[in-house]
């Protein structure tokens, strides 16, 4: 595909003293056609060049070689407005899509580089609830598209399977085991214990500084705590597998906590031999008060390791593991005070500096009801089994209205779950999201629906025409019209909207770009007839609007989405 950034950029280097790549970072799309097609802001040059935006946009005009891919450049201000050959762009997007087919907006940029995702990373023997489902369709849309990119992407689910909250569960079981059967709800029995116990535990100081010595006693190995505690956790992945199942997630790893209780010695000899680890009233220590980011703390004063030391070992492991390029953490924003210590930390270990600088904490916002936030100890969450299901059961509910005849529960699928995911990555991850059902399943809106509403309309378009045009059949000059223009313009994006999905770890840039391609394409469809008494005219809209399907399906299934065959 022809890159037109990069055939302006060659052209502004050869007058001003730049580098193409800067120039290309520089330049934007308008905001409106009549601006042009894209637009170089001279303000970026004016302190280097102690000259006014407009005296360097207008240097810059006089002496910039003319080519036949830029049919027109004008001066607005201190902007260089281009104009480019729409002929030409529209033969070499179509071109591309040809060639490319599914694979369109792929490359090769990530090969031979190492990217760890940890997502999902529910707790076991508690609710896999509403906050932990946006984890998991934000880090399982990165590893995907990271992926598509060319990068070698391991997936890990760092469950959290180890900590004080099993030896309360492992005391309230003791107490309480026998009331429950644990065969049709385990987790929500699991559940009610844990409740149980903390409510206890609040009453009561001893019962908690039992459940302190339970934690001793796990880490210490003891046979009863072990079988306890690997019996909370095939309870626990045997449910989370079916929330899997439903949402077609899956992992590389299931590595969670308890797996680097071994590896915590070699990550301490690191840190001693490092001279970073001091003690405060017992407790192992690295202070970070110079960085001003407080005290880590490795191990507490009565021997036992916190949430810190594990993921410390973590870190040393998959390093000498995995010799990421980058690590990411797919984790609520709460959490940022450690790992911003723990990245600190992790520069004594001895791991090769590109891991350090590659460890990220890929931070999204807490997901909320509308009476506050939620919490498995007072047994207000909202779990997910049942959202997806509501969403399905509400789907169907709005098709049988529609079409009451055929049965599109295997459709109601599709777009129920895929409106829960598009839900979650619609909007900047770091912003809080309260969930809404009006909002995530309305086919007219800006919602997963809509897309694939958008989707299942290319595909009827084909079916009522009986046939997929061939490119050789295309009359590009006849896709410049303006509807048309916004849609190839659109379409040329794609593979840029995904390479910044990966520089800012941001899905929502793509959620956001499959909005923007449906819009276009319904302007498209509501301005151009696509079968018309003209036959070139007729395959020309038609590979359009074919392109536009193929590209949406691509997008969203990145996102994690399955595209439906009828709505």
């Amino acid at each position: 595909m022809i890159n037109f950034r990069e055939i302006i950029a060659k052209k502004i280097a050869k007058v001003v003293n730049l580098e193409e790549q800067e120039i290309q970072e520089y330049i934007e799309i308008p905001p409106n056609q009549e601006m042009g097609d894209y637009s170089f802001p001279c303000f970026k040059l004016a302190k280097s060049l102690k000259k006014s935006p407009p005296e360097i946009a207008s240097n810059i005009l006089e002496k910039l070689e003319n080519g036949e891919e830029i049919t027109e450049v004008k001066m607005v201000g201190g902007y260089l407005n281009f104009y480019i050959d729409k002929t030409l762009l529209v033969k070499s997007v179509l071109t591309e899509i040809d060639e490319k087919q599914e694979n369109y907006g792929a490359s090769k940029i990530g090969n031979g580089k190492n990217i760890v995702v940890e997502y999902s990373s529910p707790n076991i023997a508690k609710p896999f609830h509403i906050g932990h489902l946006r984890n998991t369709v934000i880090g399982n849309s990165l590893y995907k598209i990271y992926q598509f990119l060319g990068y070698h992407v391991i997936g890990i689910n760092h469950l959290g399977d180890y900590g004080t909250q099993f030896a309360k569960l492992i005391e309230g079981y003791k107490r309480w085991g026998n009331e429950y059967s644990f065969e049709e709800n385990p987790i929500e029995d699991l559940t009610q214990i844990y409740i149980r116990i903390n409510d206890l535990c609040k009453q009561d100081e001893s019962v908690l500084e039992i459940c302190r010595e339970n934690f001793k006693k796990l880490e210490n190995g003891d046979s009863y705590c072990m079988d306890l505690w690997q019996k909370f956790r095939d309870l626990s992945l045997q449910e989370f597998q079916k929330i899997y199942d439903l949402l077609d997630v899956k992992f590389d790893s299931w590595n969670g906590e308890s797996f680097y209780i071994d590896k915590i010695p070699e990550m301490e000899a690191r840190l001693e031999k490092a001279g970073v680890v001091t003690k405060s009233e017992g407790a192992q220590i690295v202070d970070l008060e110079k960085q001003g980011l407080g005290v880590c703390m490795v191990r507490k004063a009565d021997g036992t390791t916190i949430y810190a030391t594990r993921d410390l070992a973590a870190i040393l492991y998959r390093a000498e593991t995995y010799d990421f390029d980058k690590c990411l953490y797919v984790v609520a924003y709460e959490q940022n005070l450690h790992f911003r210590q723990i990245f600190e930390v992790a520069k004594y270990l001895g791991i090769p500096e590109k891991c350090v600088n590659g460890l990220e904490h890929v931070r999204y916002g807490m997901v909320r009801l509308a009476s506050g936030k939620m919490s498995t100890r007072e047994g207000t969450a909202v779990k997910v089994e049942d959202l997806l299901k509501e969403a399905v059961s509400r789907v169907e509910k709005i098709m049988a209205e529609k079409n009451p005849e055929q049965d599109q529960k295997e459709e109601a699928q599709k777009i129920g779950i895929g409106a829960v995911i598009f839900h979650n990555l619609c909007n900047n991850i770091i912003k809080d999201q309260v969930f809404d059902w009006d909002t995530a399943l309305n086919f007219n809106g800006e919602t997963g629906p809509y897309i694939q509403y958008v989707y299942v309309r290319t595909k009827s378009v084909l079916e009522k025409a009986g046939f997929v045009p061939s490119l050789q059949d295309v009359d590009f000059a006849q896709l410049t019209d303006t509807a048309s223009w916004k849609v190839i313009s659109c379409l040329e994006q794609f593979p840029e909207i995904l390479q910044n999905v990966v520089s800012k770890n941001e899905p929502s840039i793509l959620a956001r770009y499959l909005i923007h391609l449906s819009q276009s394409y319904s302007n498209f469809y509501q301005e151009n007839k696509m079968i018309t008494e003209d036959k070139t005219l007729t395959n020309s809209r038609l590979y359009l609007n074919q392109a536009v399907g193929k590209v949406l399906k691509i997008g969203c299934e990145l996102l994690g989405m399955k595209m439906p065959h009828k709505m």
